[in-house]
């Protein structure tokens, strides 16, 4: 079974959240489904399970079709492509103070903030902004539907990475997944030369294949370790400060790399001239990017919170089937060949892998059934014992 470890508890935690069950082991999603509703403990898990999942749907898709959107219309700069990706952390500086500034929470803001917290959100921030980097080189030359199938293998990494940072047990489930996604990944690549824009040269297209692939090893490794983070973390409030952190340093790697490489004098030029919709939808296009980017970030630092690392990947990887659909429908995507069969391969996979974890749920729920109905017998009986009078024979010696 699980490790059932109750998350630690704060007099004023700001939104006071207790964690669902430990996922550290195979049986994680399972033992999650099946004990969702024991782990309502604070009255705002439930609205902020919703919020973060619609927030991680909203963002992940938008923001893929947007940043293609960029690219696809003459949009040059990977370093202006790298910066809305974390430049819009001051929008979660409202939700961080209002609920202090409007009495709603006693714990003020960043209180509870070590030393060590805030390095650890430092680092984790700046490597963000390297996969933030890898991503924006791989967006630029891949199609999107192609990119977000490469992508999907974060989960393949994010399971062999959890068997060594959380001790993931590993079973046929998870080999199974990992074969299926790796072969999928296999045959994209085999099938590149049919999938290459014309201007594209093959050079390019597997510049961008790897930094993809880079990108998703990078967000996998981000999964475990912030789940190992947020163990010491007791609020979803300190969950948003730890994220406003982390976005500001891989906003400050993004401003370093514009500076040094000529990317805010590139910005302006672009808008001005380069970009072929004009300045008006090249500002539009960037404060969108910039928006949608915070979201998707921030449902995965909340499902990661609220759930755990694995199931912030199995959610990512859910959502991939929707980015090769909105890459197909809203650029023409070619969806034909290798592709489906990886689609197919992708697919299946994960479907295969959330139904062993259903009936893995059926069973360990049969099994807590037969516990509490043998308790509930034992207590029966236990208290008709308890009920019976004692009858002393009468001795008429005495």
């Amino acid at each position: 079974m699980l490790d059932r470890q109750p998350h630690p508890a704060a007099e004023d935690p700001g939104f006071p959240v207790t964690r669902g069950p430990s996922l550290a082991t195979t049986d994680g999603l399972a033992s999650f489904l099946q004990q969702h509703h024991a782990h309502k403990v604070g009255r705002h898990f439930t609205p902020l399970l919703i919020v973060n999942y619609l927030c991680l749907f909203v963002g992940s898709v938008s923001a893929s079709l947007l940043s293609k959107y960029y690219f696809t219309h003459r949009g040059s700069s990977r370093w202006v492509s790298t910066w809305v990706q974390s430049a819009g952390f001051p929008l979660l500086a409202p939700p961080i103070y209002l609920p202090y500034l409007l009495g709603y929470s006693e714990r003020r803001p960043f209180s509870g903030f070590t030393g060590r917290l805030l390095a650890l959100s430092a680092v984790v921030g700046f490597c963000l902004g390297v996969n933030n980097l890898l991503f924006s080189w791989g967006n630029s030359y891949l199609p999107v539907s192609t990119s977000s199938l490469l992508l999907s293998s974060q989960l393949v990494f994010n399971l062999i990475l959890s068997v060594i940072i959380v001790k993931q047990k590993v079973t046929f489930l998870n080999l199974n997944c990992v074969v299926l996604l790796t072969l999928s990944s296999v045959l994209l690549a085999l099938g590149s030369n049919h999938d290459r824009p014309e201007a594209l040269t093959r050079a390019k297209y597997f510049i961008g294949f790897f930094c993809t692939i880079g990108a998703g090893l990078m967000f996998a490794l981000y999964l475990p370790v912030m789940e190992k983070i947020y163990r010491r973390v007791y609020c979803y409030a300190m969950v948003m400060e730890m994220q406003l952190v982390m976005e500001a340093a891989a906003t400050a790697l993004a401003v370093v790399g514009m500076a040094s490489d000529g990317g805010f004098e590139e910005m302006r030029a672009e808008g001005d001239r380069r970009f072929d919709r004009g300045p008006r939808v090249y500002t539009v296009t960037l404060i969108f990017n910039v928006v949608t980017w915070q979201l998707c970030f921030m449902g995965t630092a909340g499902m990661i919170f609220l759930t755990s690392g694995l199931t912030g990947g199995i959610c990512m990887t859910a959502l991939m089937a929707i980015n090769v659909v909105g890459g197909v429908v809203a650029y023409g995507d070619d969806f034909g060949g290798m592709k489906i069969v990886s689609t197919a391969l992708c697919t299946w996979g994960f479907c295969s892998y959330v139904y062993g974890l259903y009936q893995q749920m059926r069973w360990d729920r049969a099994e807590e059934e037969e516990e509490e109905r043998k308790r509930s017998a034992l207590s029966a009986v236990e208290d008709g014992m308890e009920l019976t009078p004692v009858v002393v024979p009468r001795n008429d010696n005495v």
